[in-house]
């Protein structure tokens, strides 16, 4: 059975079915050393499960990222068909890859989304993280039934961008990486074993201001977590705590402008290319402006899997 487990000032706890607080007697001060301190977390658990209605609201509680930083976060980038589609791919010939975001993008589930004053185009994807509970060595071959070994928890995760910085250096580190860009939260849900096997039920929910923006399941996704593991540890090892961003659904503020346009554009000299990109994407009005309001679920339909919502606000510096 699954366990929420959200991180604030003043340590770990238990989050009952009701909404409700129930501290972890851990000195766990990482993500890595409260998965390890498993017991501590069962125990807070069944007392959670014996008086679901006691200790104090969570709503009342200022939440952190459950992901403790440094940390290392990795994502795949183009990972469910939709957003091949979107993008201009063809979802069954688009290639696996990878990307590094810096640790120090990670923020809250209710923390502000900074936007830096020289980017213009600040775009949205809701993602599920993948938490991993145990070294994965370079070399290692991920199965789904050796998947629940390495993951221990899911969480969700807001992969902010830049798009004015990562198209024209076609680079993703500096436009996915300033403070606040990797919102994640509110809680780790710790999952067994069968739980991880209904991974493509989760249902990926993003809204701008009440509108939604992405709403896909899992099952859109094209290299599930067991193979992008074993692809990604032919060159990088995780450890306990490491995050795995595992792509977004169709339905982000940027998209591919269609073939045609593509093939005029490939005529352009670089520069003048992309001042013809941005300068239609001026018009688009999908892009997050100062004082939008972005919130981001992921539960399957049933709620019986459930890492919850986060709610951010978008304020430019």
């Amino acid at each position: 059975m699954s366990i929420q487990v959200v991180r604030t000032t003043d340590g770990w706890w238990v989050e009952s079915g009701t909404g409700r607080l129930h501290r972890v007697d851990t000195d766990a001060g990482t993500t890595a050393a409260l998965l390890a301190d498993r017991s501590a977390v069962q125990e807070a658990a069944a007392r959670a499960t014996a008086d679901p209605d006691a200790g104090r609201p969570v709503a009342e509680a200022q939440l952190l990222s459950p992901v403790t930083t440094p940390c290392r976060v990795v994502a795949q980038m183009v990972n469910y068909r939709s957003h091949a589609v979107d993008s201009g791919f063809d979802p069954d010939t688009v290639p696996p890859a990878f990307f590094r975001k810096a640790s120090g993008s990670v923020s809250g589930p209710r923390q502000d989304i900074v936007r830096p004053p020289h980017v213009r185009f600040l775009d949205y994807e809701v993602e599920l993280g993948l938490v991993m509970g145990a070294d994965l060595p370079v070399g290692t071959e991920v199965t789904d039934s050796t998947l629940p070994h390495h993951v221990a928890a899911l969480v969700v995760a807001d992969d902010v961008s830049a798009r004015d910085l990562q198209l024209p250096k076609t680079q993703f580190y500096e436009s996915k990486s300033y403070p606040t860009f990797t919102p994640l939260g509110p809680r780790l849900l710790l999952v067994a074993a069968d739980e991880l096997a209904r991974l493509p039920d989760l249902r990926l929910t993003l809204r701008v201001n009440g509108a939604t923006r992405q709403d896909r399941t899992a099952v859109d996704m094209i290299v599930r977590p067991a193979r992008a593991l074993t692809l990604l540890a032919r060159f990088q090892a995780l450890a306990p705590g490491d995050v795995l961003l595992t792509g977004t659904p169709g339905g982000t503020a940027l998209k591919s402008p269609g073939k045609l346009l593509t093939t005029l554009a490939a005529l352009l000299p670089p520069h003048k290319r992309w001042q013809r990109f941005f300068a239609r994407q001026q018009a688009n009005p999908d892009y997050l402006k100062d004082g939008d309001v972005v919130t981001a679920r992921i539960s399957t339909d049933d709620g019986v899997l459930d890492l919850g919502e986060q709610r951010t606000v978008v304020r430019a510096r």
